[in-house]
């Protein structure tokens, strides 16, 4: 099988170019491969669709979720194949310790029902490309690129600007929660029902840090 993240949030919130997805699919069913999608990061709405895979119309053989599963409650994650993966497994032929929690289910039904019924996955859209279009707007010596998917972006900062890590501290002394990633990069993943009040109260923030010598 291969497997992969479509988008990789720990390597820098790398975006492949369009198609990339659909290549390795092809190529895996030529080979009778299984093609494995890792959206525990990317799935459930936080790059702006269900599902990160969807910008580039595949549907993978096999998906893992969690995550936001768990609605920030409780760690829940899942694994999702039809009947032709999944049904290859009989019963009790494979466990895990913790796995088909009854609370952890409940949880996991209730997060995804107020994904769907507060249109969250349209939120992370909209206010994705409204969050993305205004830090490209900070005129920065520090700011390499801006680059993202919904409510995952990554502000790609120059050598010179010697890491992201006192950003991210500099601006969680301002309130501003965020996490450097692959050393020199900082990754904005706020929550999916944020709002433009919130981004716009975040802004001048943000931009006095990226200011900063």
């Amino acid at each position: 099988a291969v497997m992969l993240e479509p988008i990789q949030g720990e390597g820098g919130v790398l975006i492949p170019p369009a198609g990339y997805l659909a290549e390795v699919k092809k190529i895996c069913e030529k080979h009778n491969v299984l093609f494995m999608a890792d959206e525990i990061q990317t799935g459930l709405g936080r790059t702006g669709m269900l599902f990160a895979s969807q910008y580039d119309g595949v549907r993978p053989d096999v998906t893992i979720i969690g995550k936001a599963l768990g609605g920030g409650f409780y760690p829940v994650s899942a694994v999702l194949a039809d009947k032709a993966i999944l049904g290859l497994f009989t019963p009790g032929e494979h466990g895990s310790t913790f796995g088909g929690n009854p609370l952890a289910a409940a949880v996991a039904r209730t997060a995804l029902q107020v994904i769907r019924d507060e249109k969250l996955v349209e939120n992370a859209f909209a206010m994705g490309e409204y969050f993305m279009g205004e830090l490209r707007k900070i005129n920065s010596q520090h700011i390499k690129e801006v680059r993202g998917k919904g409510l995952l972006i990554g502000v790609e900062l120059h050598p010179e600007a010697k890491g992201a890590r006192r950003f991210c501290e500099a601006l969680m002394k301002k309130g501003i929660l965020a996490k450097e990633t692959h050393d020199n990069v900082i990754r904005f993943a706020p929550p999916l029902v944020i709002d433009r009040k919130t981004i716009d109260w975040a802004l001048p923030r943000i931009k006095e840090v990226l200011m900063m010598p």
